[in-house]
C-alpha cells in the first residue's frame, strides 16, 4: 500500500486503540491531578491496608494480644483481660477508618470511572453515526451497480440516523 494510502486511513480512522487509551489515560491523570489531600491519603491508606503485609500485621499485633491477656508470656502483666474489651474497641475503631478510607477512595474511582463511561458513550454515538453514513454511502454505490435494495426492510433501519435523544429515553426509562 502506498504511503498516500496509509496516511489517508491513519487521518479517516486515527490512531485506533493507543488513541482511546490515551484518552483514558488522560481522564485518569488529570483526576489524579485534582485530588483533595484527603483523597491522596485514603488512596495511600487503601493500598497500604490492603496488602499482605498489613494483614500479617495485624494478625501478628492479635495473637500477642492475645497471648499477652492471657498470661502466656510471662514477665509481661494481662492489661485486657478476657473478653478483651479494648481489644474489641481497637478492632471496631481500625474497621470504622478503614471502611472510611475505603469509601472516600472507592468514590474517586466511581468518579473517574463515571468520566471514562461517558467519552466510550460519546465515541460510540459518533462512530454510530460515522457507520450510518458509511453504509448509506455504500447503498448508492450499490445502487448505481444496478443492486435492488429497496425489498432489504433491516437495511432501511439500519440506514436511518441515531437518535441520541431516544437512547437517552429509553436508558431513562430502564433506570426509573
Amino acid at each position: 500500500m502506498s504511503q498516500n494510502h496509509v496516511s489517508f486511513l491513519k487521518a479517516l480512522f486515527g490512531e485506533g486503540e493507543e488513541a482511546r487509551r490515551r484518552i483514558f489515560r488522560s481522564i485518569k491523570a488529570k483526576a489524579n491531578a485534582k485530588r483533595t489531600l484527603m483523597e491522596k491519603m485514603a488512596d495511600a491508606m487503601t493500598s497500604r491496608f490492603g496488602s499482605a503485609s498489613f494483614l500479617l500485621i495485624n494478625a501478628a499485633a492479635f495473637v500477642l494480644w492475645l497471648f499477652i491477656n492471657t498470661g502466656q508470656i510471662k514477665g509481661i502483666p494481662i492489661f485486657d483481660p478476657y473478653p478483651f474489651i479494648l481489644l474489641t474497641t481497637f478492632v471496631s475503631l481500625e474497621a470504622i477508618i478503614l471502611a472510611i478510607f475505603v469509601l472516600i477512595s472507592q468514590n474517586r474511582s466511581i468518579k473517574i470511572d463515571d468520566l471514562r463511561e461517558e467519552v466510550d458513550l460519546q465515541i460510540n454515538l459518533i462512530s454510530a453515526k460515522e457507520i450510518t453514513k458509511l453504509m448509506k454511502m455504500i447503498a448508492i454505490l450499490l445502487e448505481k451497480q444496478g443492486v435492488d435494495l429497496s425489498q432489504d426492510p433491516e437495511l432501511k433501519k439500519m440506514l436511518k440516523p441515531v437518535s441520541e435523544e431516544e437512547i437517552e429515553k429509553r436508558l431513562e426509562k430502564e433506570i426509573l
